[in-house]
């Protein structure tokens, strides 16, 4: 007899920090899984004891940037494919039916999931927000993510498939949390902007801001979605308008440094 490991069939992506409070219902719904690979980045509110609930594959490891972070986790997982997930998500009973019947005869190297967002208590249907489909599940060794510091993609090599049950997406569950967000985005993505020689003013900040407003909720029909449409809009607004203020500061610091 050989001692040939049996291969693993799905590895389950995870990266974490703080996430204490949503984290065990988004293992609860991947705990089917072969392997589930954690990678937390510093959580002081017991996340990774939470992990090791389900998996022993919990690292720590220092914080590069989403899509680096990823990729770490890519790189470590062992299965013959790999499902990614956040924190704030949770794959249905549908959707791993799903999965599993879509192994049993992979047609292509990776698969787009449709996503079913909420939004501070309500379901999203309009705003940009719908259809949101995702690459999340992938041969591994077929493609990786992009090595952003945010806004990360799963870019795969060859024809992408798309599965049909939604994946659901908890991404705001009090405006504390929207506006977490807003700060932490809104300093990536002004970082993202000012690596790539971006650059602003105060007139285009407005001006950035009252078009995402704008399109938010009157183009992608964000009226349509209630009162969390109209707030959502907003959100949008002010996240655009901090992250070109946070490049125009970023510049004035800058020039402010040199002799």
């Amino acid at each position: 007899m050989g001692s040939h490991q049996k291969q693993k069939m799905l590895s389950v992506i995870l990266i974490t920090k703080n996430e204490a409070v949503r984290i065990r219902q988004c293992l609860e719904s991947v705990k089917w899984a072969d392997e589930i690979v954690v990678l937390d980045s510093g959580s002081t509110d017991g996340t990774p004891d939470i992990c090791r609930e389900y998996t022993s594959e919990v690292h720590d490891v220092d914080w590069p940037g989403f899509g680096l972070q990823k990729n770490r986790a890519l790189d470590m997982a062992t299965g013959d494919w790999v499902l990614s997930v956040d924190a704030d998500e949770v794959v249905t009973d549908a959707l791993r039916d799903e999965i599993e019947r879509t192994l049993r005869k992979p047609k292509y190297n990776g698969y787009r999931i449709p996503r079913s967002s909420h939004y501070v208590g309500r379901c999203i249907r309009h705003s940009g927000w719908t259809p949101d489909y995702v690459v999340r599940l992938m041969k591994k060794g077929s493609g990786a993510f992009t090595n952003s510091l945010v806004h990360e993609k799963l870019e795969i090599a060859g024809k992408v498939g798309r599965l049909k049950n939604p994946l659901i997406h908890y991404s705001f569950d009090t405006f504390e949390d929207v506006l977490d967000k807003m700060n932490r985005y809104s300093t990536y993505n002004a970082q993202m902007l000012y690596e790539q020689d971006r650059s602003s003013s105060l007139l285009e900040a407005v001006a950035r801001g009252m078009w995402a407003f704008f399109r938010t909720y009157f183009l992608k029909r964000g009226f349509l979605d209630g009162r969390q449409g109209f707030q959502l809009a907003v959100s949008n607004a002010e996240g655009t308008y901090y992250k070109y203020v946070k490049l125009m500061e970023l510049h004035r610091k800058k020039k402010s440094e040199k002799p």
